[in-house]
């Protein structure tokens, strides 16, 4: 993802019949949300053209997902028409929209790359939906992956460093919660045609902690 401020690049993306990256969920993200119990209330911020909130409806959870892409948000209701579910599907700008408070189970940022400015308040906005022993779960790329984009463009990601992630970053937005898992990996995306190739992420579960 780019920052919240490129509409108009995600409608010229997301305007093929093709889905962009995919209709199938993000790897990490199916397998944390193995743990979640059944009917867990779960936040999708920039969910594209929804492949990630509509595969969590599907597995019997309480979707809301957010975009302020239109074509994208077009492109998630019919996901879910063909998939036979309704989840929450939201058309809005994140850093205007109208955050959930202490009500949220999950909320899973995949791929959510937010300049230096807007990161940390947009991570305190994800913090705050959560209910006591709610979940952030987030893969986004690291700086490494700045070198494996310019060998192979099809890995995609922002070309602007300032965008990606790191464990130490992570760690700070999220300091208070309890830290489950946060580490860089290098994978192999197979996410469409614009998360294809050798990638390196940095992916993070963290816990609100229980009262």
């Amino acid at each position: 993802m780019h920052t919240p401020s490129d509409a108009a690049f995600w409608d010229a993306r997301y305007a093929s019949d093709d889905y962009a990256y995919g209709t199938e969920p993000n790897a990490f993200l199916a397998s944390v949300a193995g743990t979640f119990p059944r009917g867990s209330r779960v936040l999708v911020p920039a969910d594209g053209e929804g492949r990630n909130g509509v595969w969590l409806a599907e597995h019997g959870f309480d979707v809301t997902t957010v975009d302020m892409s239109r074509a994208g948000c077009d492109k998630a209701r019919s996901l879910a028409a063909r998939r036979g579910v309704s989840p929450t599907i939201i058309c809005a700008d994140l850093t205007t929209w109208s955050w959930p408070v202490g009500t949220m189970d999950a909320v899973a940022a995949i791929f959510l790359h937010l300049s230096p400015a807007l990161r940390a308040p947009l991570h305190a906005k994800m913090r705050d939906a959560l209910a006591p022993g709610g979940l952030i779960v987030l893969e986004a790329f690291e700086p490494a992956h700045v070198g494996l984009r310019a060998r192979t463009p099809s890995v995609g990601g922002p070309a602007d460093a300032s965008l990606l992630y790191t464990p130490a970053m992570l760690r700070g937005d999220f300091a208070g919660l309890i830290e489950r898992r946060c580490e860089t990996a290098v994978v192999a995306l197979r996410e469409g045609a614009f998360h294809d190739g050798e990638s390196a992420v940095v992916r993070a579960v963290f816990e609100v902690p229980r009262r």
